[in-house]
């Protein structure tokens, strides 16, 4: 069976907009949702797409049938059509473009011809999904982007309410704020009987609380249509964070079973991260009676029934495929530096955010610090830790991508496809819960 496509109960039916390297299609898919119609427009993510099971759809708008390929559409949003699909959605999954309000980016938000959030909105008209997830960098909920963001949870409430397109975004949400009172004291009524409103839920994680071996901080929106009674706050209390921090110091210390799940890290890496560990734990116990987070140790000794990824040669930085261990895409790549203000990843902690950059990223996140040392008689006992920059499977594991998932292109425009993709193991987190949200409500 395709990665694209899990086990299902029922016949419960998806949309994925924006699906880039296909992290979150794959993880709406996985928590039982059959694709319907997946939209991306970048060539080399259509590329990686089909590889793993999508099926370019062409002119024609038909629904597909259970067992067929996911029908691909590799255009411009914009330009897609999606009125065939209404009433037959129950997610509708994305992740509009992010630079508009990235950290790293320009952030020009709303100004931004790159901001899809109206494509998404549109695409909600169109639809009329039971539910929407939507995923989208942190950066969105800084302060100076918080009066947009609260515009977007407002319009995503009552898309069917349209913007004049000679309106401003600021004049529409006064409109969506003078709607929203008048319901809440019922001073009008809702024309479409409940099927065209929404309750949203914003959220602001951490993807290493879910799971992934990763810090990563992003704002995940939820929204279920009102007219089907989804019991909110069951579903808030549903998607609270499963790992913890503290659960991953206590795991290291006298006791835990980090070390022993780990017995080969050599005696002086041990007595490195030991020695670094917090004396004192601030947080509350029930942190601790959490999963532990994963490091990005535990990615490459291998997730969910993965084999351990092979160590790379020093003397195979030099960007040959070997198919060390048969897998693909871990090829040494040399150049790696460190310096101030670009420090590598350390293996026992997770990961740093991944970015969708090679070499020229800020702050180290493709380098790695290994477990060996070289003689060095400018560092205290006369050694330092060996680096080099992540293989691009081992940034995937990172990502929580399975090692069976191709990805298309050169280094570059993979790298680039994972640090532009949701985590797998934290998109299918949020979409199991939204599709035990529906079966509640459906099925009281």
């Amino acid at each position: 069976m395709s990665e694209l496509q899990g086990a299902r109960s029922r016949d419960r039916t998806a949309v994925e907009l924006f699906a880039g390297g296909g992290g979150l299609a794959m993880a709406v898919g996985r928590a039982g949702f059959r694709p319907l119609l997946i939209s991306e427009l970048a060539p080399r993510a259509c590329q990686t797409l089909e590889a793993n099971g999508a099926k370019e759809r062409g002119r024609e708008e038909r629904v597909p049938e259970p067992g067929e390929p996911w029908p691909l559409v590799s255009c411009d949003v914009r330009e897609l059509d999606m009125q065939y699909l209404s009433g037959k959605v129950d997610v509708l999954a994305g992740g509009p473009p992010c630079q508009p309000f990235s950290l790293g980016g320009v952030a020009k938000g709303d100004e931004d011809k790159r901001n899809m959030f109206p494509e998404m909105f549109r695409a909600v008209r169109e639809v009329q999904p039971k539910a929407v997830i939507c995923e989208n960098v942190v950066g969105l909920r800084r302060k100076s982007f918080e009066p947009y963001f609260q515009y977007i949870l407002n319009e995503l409430s009552y898309p069917y309410y349209r913007r004049d397109p000679e309106s401003p975004w600021y004049e529409h949400d006064r409109l969506l704020r003078e709607y929203d009172a008048k319901l809440k004291r019922r001073r009008t009524t809702d024309p479409s009987g409940g099927h065209e409103l929404y309750d949203v839920i914003a959220t602001t994680v951490n993807a290493a609380d879910y799971g992934v071996p990763q810090v990563r901080n992003r704002v995940i929106i939820v929204a279920f249509r009102r007219d089907l009674g989804v019991d909110v706050d069951a579903f808030k209390r549903s998607i609270r964070k499963t790992h913890s921090q503290i659960a991953l110091i206590r795991s290291m210390r006298e006791g835990g079973d980090y070390w022993e799940r780990h017995p080969d890290v050599p005696g002086h890496v041990r007595d490195r991260v030991m020695a670094r560990l917090p004396k004192q734990e601030s947080a509350a116990d029930e942190e601790a009676e959490l999963r532990p987070w994963l490091t990005f140790r535990d990615a490459i000794a291998g997730l969910d029934g993965e084999p351990p990824l092979p160590p790379v040669p020093w003397e195979h930085l030099d960007r040959k495929e070997r198919r060390l261990g048969g897998v693909t895409n871990h090829i040494g790549w040399p150049g790696a530096r460190i310096y101030k203000g670009h420090t590598p990843n350390e293996l026992d902690r997770p990961a740093k955010t991944v970015k969708a950059g090679v070499h020229g990223v800020p702050g180290g996140e493709s380098v790695m610090l290994t477990d060996d040392l070289a003689p060095d008689p400018t560092a205290p006992g006369g050694g330092a830790y060996r680096h080099r920059y992540m293989t691009v499977r081992e940034t995937a594991r990172v990502m929580t991508f399975p090692d069976s998932w191709v990805l298309e292109g050169p280094r570059g425009e993979q790298m680039r496809q994972l640090g532009n993709a949701v985590p797998v193991r934290l998109g299918e987190f949020f979409a199991r819960a939204v599709a035990t949200a529906l079966d509640k409500a459906e099925n009281p």
